[in-house]
């Protein structure tokens, strides 16, 4: 589902995490041990949901005879009141795994949300909603899937994939055009350059700059700044960007632009499992 995501490891480490020693002491005192649990997942939110796959393996790790049916997909957006998942098998197994499904499905939906929210905000102007980088240490690969599930598409995954040469990389150069000399001298082939000044757009250029993100710069400086590369390479605009100001950072004609809020604030989504009378 998630390439070079790990479930099983995930799974592992977050129930072990939960189990400490390796029980569930309420489950165990007041569930007896042959006792069913049939429970329906529903959201009290309107939400674009995602992480019911890993939820699902988190109940049929402790239960592998459960019954899990996933009712929507992720990446569908649902209105408030939707069931997305029913469950049944023993009950101590299900409860003991209901809040690690719980965490995922509410966090990962929570940042797919408010991912189509931004998407929603751009629509139509031609510019591509980026991730950022700023994600939970250990969460990333699930992070990124959210937001892609949001309709954003991924900016690079880690230092390794692309270089992004920014102000304190330049401080330590010397300058924007050294520092993206040397990044074609390591033989680097993508060069994502930051500026934060319309001057610093063509020494980036001269020196093989592949893309340029205009930070934190306002419309009307982002609009000049495209018209100067006229398209030499693609544009991005971060830096500060809210759903009140993504349109008209858009409607400038950058290429992308990278939010940092869809991970790093993205508050969770109100999803529930509960007992189900039929």
């Amino acid at each position: 589902m998630i390439e070079g995501f790990d479930i099983g490891a995930f799974v592992s480490a977050t129930l072990a995490e939960d189990l400490g020693p390796g029980r569930d002491v309420t489950s165990e005192a007041v569930i007896p041990a042959n006792a069913r649990f049939d429970a329906v997942m529903d959201t009290r939110d309107a939400i674009t949901v995602a992480g019911l796959e890993i939820a699902a393996a988190f109940f049929r790790r402790l239960d592998p005879n459960a019954a899990v049916v996933r009712l929507v997909a992720d990446g569908e957006r649902v209105p408030a009141g939707t069931e997305i998942m029913r469950v049944a098998g023993g009950a101590r197994a299900l409860l003991t795994a209901e809040r690690s499904a719980l965490n995922t499905v509410q966090h990962l939906s929570g940042i797919a949300t408010l991912t189509a929210r931004y998407v929603d905000q751009i629509a139509g102007t031609g510019a591509v909603l980026l991730d950022t980088r700023k994600t939970i240490p250990g969460l990333r690969l699930l992070e990124k899937y959210a937001t892609r599930m949001g309709g954003a598409q991924n900016h690079r995954m880690g230092l390794w994939d692309a270089a992004m040469i920014k102000d304190n990389h330049v401080a330590v150069a010397g300058d924007v055009g050294e520092a993206v000399r040397r990044a074609r001298a390591a033989g680097v082939a993508e060069i994502i350059v930051e500026v934060d000044r319309v001057e610093q757009i063509e020494p980036a250029l001269a020196a093989g700059a592949t893309r340029l993100l205009l930070d934190n710069m306002p419309p009307a400086v982002l609009r000049g700044a495209v018209t100067l590369v006229g398209g030499r390479v693609k544009t991005e605009a971060s830096g500060g960007v809210t759903l009140e100001t993504i349109r008209a950072i858009a409607e400038t004609g950058v290429d992308y632009i990278s939010v940092g809020r869809l991970t790093q604030s993205a508050p969770a989504a109100d999803i529930g499992l509960d007992f189900a009378l039929t």
